[in-house]
């Protein structure tokens, strides 16, 4: 039994072009994702979906029972897949993940997903501390720019920073290329 687990953290309607919140090349990093996700299947990795709600009707994206909440067509679950919701930034908080994956003896997770900045940082740090060997798959994650003191910061750049701040201490960081290769 692989001791492996694949996380997709909300690859949701919403964050594609057409969606209320969209961001930076989120279409290259779910075709990305797909690729990750099909590969665990084949590998008998444990694959858990991650789909975010909001608990207010008036949020700005992720809406409780939207179509833009809901996980995209290109990494639906599979019956045996279990989908974690979450209502915070953090997978693990207040959620089952955690039990999920000590209850298959995961020892080694990998991410992927959405924000870079938000979730999938959130993600990648309570993992680590959790004590699994973690592992970004930085071109299977996507974010927007980002605004602060009057400067906006460009996707790719805010992108860069939080994989590169990953990478100094909590995860293992790798392209879709390089995940697949090895």
């Amino acid at each position: 039994m692989s001791k492996r687990a694949l996380i997709l953290i909300d690859i949701q309607n919403d964050y594609f072009s057409a969606g209320k919140w969209p961001l930076h090349e989120m279409e290259a990093a779910a075709a990305n994702a797909a690729r990750i996700l099909h590969a665990a299947r084949r590998e008998g990795d444990r694959v858990i979906h991650v789909r975010h709600e909001f608990q207010s009707e008036d949020a700005p994206f992720f809406t409780p029972g939207s179509e833009g909440a809901r996980l995209h067509a290109s990494v639906q679950p599979l019956e045996s897949e279990p989908v974690v919701l979450k209502h915070k930034v953090n997978a693990f908080l207040d959620t089952e993940l955690k039990s999920l994956l000590d209850e298959a003896g995961i020892e080694q997770v990998t991410l992927v997903g959405a924000m870079s900045h938000m979730c999938i940082d959130a993600a990648a740090r309570a993992s680590s501390d959790l004590g699994y060997a973690t592992t970004v798959v930085h071109d299977a994650c996507a974010t927007r720019d980002q605004e602060f003191g009057g400067q906006v910061i460009a996707a790719p750049q805010v992108h860069a920073a939080y994989m590169a701040s990953l990478a100094f201490a909590y995860a293992k960081l790798l392209s879709t290329e390089q995940y697949l290769a090895g």
